[in-house]
């Protein structure tokens, strides 16, 4: 099935998407939803194969996945368990009636209890583990929160009430961090800052922190203001998931008005809309986990790419080249979401859903 673009007029219209389908789905993409869906609830309480980044002081220190973080401890590492969550709730916010729904509530109601949450904080919150998850883990945990506090749901907000130790530490380590922070880290992979900070973003704007809101604007305009010419025919390594020029410009049009991205984008990406600009990327072999990722850039290509237009003016001639660039992404990533391979199963839903669901298009953020 090929994707359907999400209309930029559509991105536009009245936010009601509480408690029905959003209206950017095409015909047939609760299916595909629900396939996406099934990848998570699968993989949620999975605990093997596991990779985790843990810091040990003593043999102590030593316990399985589930003991360490009982939560986020399935879907091969923290982050993907966290971001797996986040597509649970969003699917099952949007399409409370669809099948998928009370399985995913199912698991949210098991692993994001107020016992289990306060063993994670107590895990994130140990000196020695300032930077753990930092700053994609952190940030699609803040997105997580996001999602439950828009759920008017009772018992959503009892899970979103119950994640509140966790969401003070991540708040607080990246307040301490992005102002110590002297450089941008520009890469591909996961501890890239522009996409991070777009997820914060969008969560310091739901929970309206402004403090969060005012340290991000500043890191905007220490890193990435008077950047010129992102070399985007340097683009995919061969491990990326994240496009870092198009993460920036995906930030950028967060923080600025529409006029002045227009012409920041002007001097950051002057020949984007050219033929060939921004081939899609090829995947060789989705059995590998690490050659799996560009799968995954073309997804999330996809959504910054219609980020990017969703903010240009009306008349500006670029819209219409970087949607067209967009569907190619699009449909090229939707194609790589599948069960057939762990190594991309495991984290693949949460991008596609995020794409075909409009989570960070500017009327649609807090939707």
């Amino acid at each position: 099935m090929s994707y359907t673009p999400i209309r930029l007029a559509v991105a536009l219209l009245a936010t009601a998407l509480a408690t029905t389908a959003p209206a950017q789905d095409a015909p047939g993409d609760q299916a595909r939803i629900g396939r996406f869906a099934q990848l998570a609830l699968d993989c949620a309480t999975q605990e093997y194969p596991n990779l985790i980044h843990h810091t040990m002081g003593s043999d102590d220190d030593v316990a399985p996945p589930r003991r360490l973080t009982p939560s986020f401890y399935g879907c091969y590492d923290w982050h993907s368990a966290v971001h797996g969550h986040w597509l649970l709730a969003r699917a099952a916010r949007l399409h409370p009636e669809a099948e998928f729904a009370e399985p995913a509530r199912a698991v949210l109601a098991e692993n994001l209890t107020v016992e289990k949450l306060l063993a994670e904080a107590s895990y994130m919150a140990h000196p020695r583990r300032q930077g753990f998850e930092r700053p994609y883990g952190l940030a699609w945990l803040l997105q997580l929160i996001a999602e439950l506090d828009q759920w008017a749901d009772p018992t959503a907000q009892s899970w979103r009430a119950a994640l509140q130790p966790l969401e003070q530490i991540a708040v607080q380590r990246l307040q301490q961090w992005i102002p110590k922070l002297h450089y941008p880290i520009r890469v591909g992979e996961h501890s890239q800052t522009a996409f991070a900070f777009g997820l914060i973003w969008d969560y310091a704007a739901q929970v309206g922190n402004a403090e969060l809101t005012a340290s991000l604007r500043d890191a905007a305009a220490r890193f990435y203001a008077e950047d010129r010419d992102c070399p985007l025919h340097y683009e995919p390594s061969g491990h990326d998931f994240l496009s870092p020029c198009l993460a920036e410009a995906d930030f950028m049009r967060r923080v600025l008005g529409p006029a002045e991205f227009a012409q920041w984008l002007d001097r950051f990406l002057p020949r984007i809309e050219q033929p060939g600009a921004l081939p899609v990327g090829v995947v060789t072999d989705r059995a590998d986990g690490k050659l799996a990722h560009i799968d995954g850039l073309n997804l999330s290509r996809a959504w910054m790419l219609e980020g990017i237009a969703s903010v240009l003016p009306e008349a500006d001639s670029r819209r219409a080249a970087i949607t067209k660039l967009a569907v190619a992404h699009a449909d090229a990533g939707l194609a790589g979401v599948s069960d057939e391979h762990y190594a991309g199963g495991h984290w693949l839903g949460s991008f596609a859903l995020y794409l075909l669901s409009g989570r960070g298009l500017p009327a649609m953020a807090r939707d």
